[in-house]
Parts: C-alpha cells; structure tokens; sequence
C-alpha cells in the first residue's frame, strides 16, 4: 500500500503547501515580521482571523506562519516540520482564532512578537498568489506589499520632514514606489512607510537615524533573499 501523502509533499520546488494564500502567503507575512524584528523572536502570540481562524490547521497556515519566523522562505521543505523545529529550538508560540472580523480582511493574521526587550505587533493579509499586505505595524498603518525595497521611519511630527526625507533618498538616486503616513495625534509620533525600486546606501541610513527628530528606522531590502 502507498504511504499516504500530506498535503505539503504535493506541490512542487515553487511552493511547498496546500494554496499560495495559506502558505507562501502566510510565510512571507512572517518573514516581513521577522525582519521587523530584526531576528528570530523568543515568543510569539499569533492570531487568525474570518476564513483563516476555520481552516488555518486544516491547510497548514499554523506551519506556514511558524516557518517564517524561522525565517524559513515558500519554497522550504522544512515547512511541514516547523512546528517541532521551533519547539525544539525553544521559540514558544501561541495560536488564537477570530473567527468573525468583519472589518479585517478575510485572511489576516495578528502578529505580537518578542525578542528580548523589544515587542512588535504586525497585522498582515495573504491576498492570494503569495501576495501579501503588511496593514500594520505597531498600531501605525503601513500597507506595503514587502515586493520592493522598504523603509519604515518612526519620527516626530515636524513640519516638512516628510518633503525632506523625499529629498534625501532622491540624493541617493532612489525612486520612490509607494509611501504612506499616519500618526498617532497632531504633534505626536508619526509613522511613514515608504517603497523604493532600488536599494539605500548604508552611508543615508545612518544620516536618517543621526537625525534628532528620528525615533526608530527600519529597512526591509527584500524578504525574499
């Protein structure tokens, strides 16, 4: 008789899972979280909301999301085994459900991550083909896709900064794709999330982060290496 086959030895070396939405999808939203981060968390309270919280252990995306944060990418045939790898390696983990969300996308994740003394919490959507949304990044808005070089600034609210940070990258010859802002309340802290087509120089990273009004920079050059 033929050894019965898991859903995670059916597909083929682009992708290992049952479907591009809860798997390379799910992988890819942990690993912009892991980069977030800045490295493998030490515990991670992970939360599956509207169709995922049905069938996220059915279709693997416990696995899938758990790959990630190994830093793990879609194509890993250690996805299937995640779970226990991570035991092993000591990361505790936590899975909850909601499974009625009716403002969220139907496959969100809810990411709240620890490393040390550092936290993170990362909302993403898996929006099928192994596209992904990262909607938010420690309550900020962020709406970025991880496909393109990403640069998150966490700074005051100061008048004009948003045209001078434009101004700086375009010195480095950087084209931006995409940017957004939001901030907690008018003077407050500001978050600005923006994708560029090529890559920054490490010499204007450390010019925004010597800036006295920069609280925090984080920069994602690809999930995907």
């Amino acid at each position: 008789m033929a050894e019965k086959s898991s859903v995670f030895d059916m597909i083929g070396p682009v992708m290992i899972g049952p479907s591009s939405s809860h798997t390379a999808g799910v992988v890819r939203i942990a690993r912009a979280a892991l980069k977030l981060l800045g490295g493998i968390p030490d515990e991670a309270d992970i939360t599956f909301y509207n169709s995922f919280a049905r069938t996220y252990e059915g279709h693997g995306s416990d696995r899938a999301i758990i790959a990630g944060l190994l830093d793990y990418k879609t194509d890993d045939v250690r996805i299937k085994d995640a779970i226990d790898i991570a035991r092993d390696k000591g990361l505790v983990f936590h899975f909850k459900s909601v499974g009625n969300a009716s403002t969220l996308h139907p496959n969100t994740i809810k990411l709240n991550l620890r490393k040390g003394d550092q936290t993170l919490e990362v909302i993403g959507e898996s929006r099928g083909g192994g596209l992904i949304n990262i909607a938010e990044v420690n309550g900020f808005k962020a709406d970025f896709s991880a496909n393109l070089h990403t640069l998150m600034i966490t700074a005051a609210d100061v008048k004009g900064s948003i045209a001078f940070i434009a101004d700086v990258l375009a010195h480095d010859d950087c084209n931006i794709a995409t940017m957004s802002v939001s901030r907690k309340g008018k003077n407050d802290l500001a978050g600005l999330v923006i994708e560029m087509d090529s890559g920054l120089k490490d010499v204007t990273l450390a010019y925004l982060k010597s800036l006295s009004w920069v609280k925090q920079i984080i920069y994602i050059p690809d999930i995907d290496r």
